[in-house]
């Protein structure tokens, strides 16, 4: 039997940059530059039974050492959100990158769930070189190493079923395991893109981020969850990074924002 959840949007941090900054060759659209605004989130599941974390922001130090504005701890905001860590709930880290897993240490019991891909690129030859490593901490890479050594760790090939009702789908290109969220709930399907869309603009002309391990993946994605969202299999799709996302769903206060209800 099918669960429905409920998705709570954390909006937890915030900066403003410029377009070249996030767009890809931007230079080759024809456009001009600009400022634009970039939100940082991370995302709760729940039923009257269970939570489910998914990512865990960025650490006080992951985020000062790039200059990023805290606007809640996510310690905080979990404990807001009555998330009990002591419980162990399930971890879901959707990629690697220091604004995903800076705060993996908060949860000492739980099982951490990351795709294969993900966690192989990471402890592999190629994770220190210049353009990937400058998104990674290794303190955090260590401490998933260390997860795994504990037995809490628990990796997948492409897709798996966490829960009844949350699907974890690796769709790779921002990173190489690259995993999508698809959670069931009272208000329609919702799929949870993490980086895979970190603008909805992104997304809606194919314009990838700047930071990329496989591009013609990340086109891929695109097309993929497009035609999840033209299909109905994802009727809610939420980006990983956009200004504009806790407004397109029930805003709740400046930092958090949800869709469905508990069930």
């Amino acid at each position: 039997m099918v669960e429905r959840w409920q998705v709570t949007i954390v909006r937890y941090g915030t900066r403003q940059t410029v377009r070249s900054d996030v767009y890809l060759n931007h230079h080759l659209y024809g456009e001009p530059d600009g400022p634009i605004g970039m939100d940082y989130f991370f995302w709760v599941l729940r039923n009257r039974a269970s939570t489910i974390v998914v990512d865990t922001g960025f650490s006080a130090v992951g985020g000062a050492n790039r200059k990023r504005t805290t606007l809640i701890e996510p310690a905080a905001a979990l404990d807001a959100l009555g998330v009990d860590r002591a419980a162990g709930p399930p971890v879901v880290v959707t990629h690697a990158h220091y604004d995903h897993i800076g705060n993996v240490d908060l949860f000492p019991s739980s099982e951490v769930h990351i795709a294969a891909a993900e966690y192989d690129f990471w402890t592999g030859p190629y994770a220190h070189r210049t353009l990937v490593h400058h998104s990674v901490e290794d303190a955090e890479i260590d401490h998933l190493a260390s997860v795994r050594a504990q037995g809490r760790l628990r990796t997948f090939a492409d897709e798996a079923e966490l829960a009844p009702g949350v699907r974890l789908i690796r769709v790779g290109g921002h990173t190489p395991g690259q995993t999508v969220v698809l959670a069931e709930t009272t208000a329609g399907p919702v799929l949870l893109a993490s980086d895979a869309v970190h603008y909805y603009e992104e997304y809606e002309r194919s314009m990838p981020f700047t930071q990329v391990a496989n591009l013609i993946d990340m086109y891929a994605a695109f097309e993929r969850i497009r035609g999840m969202v033209d299909s109905g299999e994802v009727r809610h799709l939420v980006s990983g990074h956009d200004p504009d996302t806790l407004d397109r769903f029930h805003r709740v206060d400046d930092w958090h924002a949800t869709i469905g209800e508990e069930s």
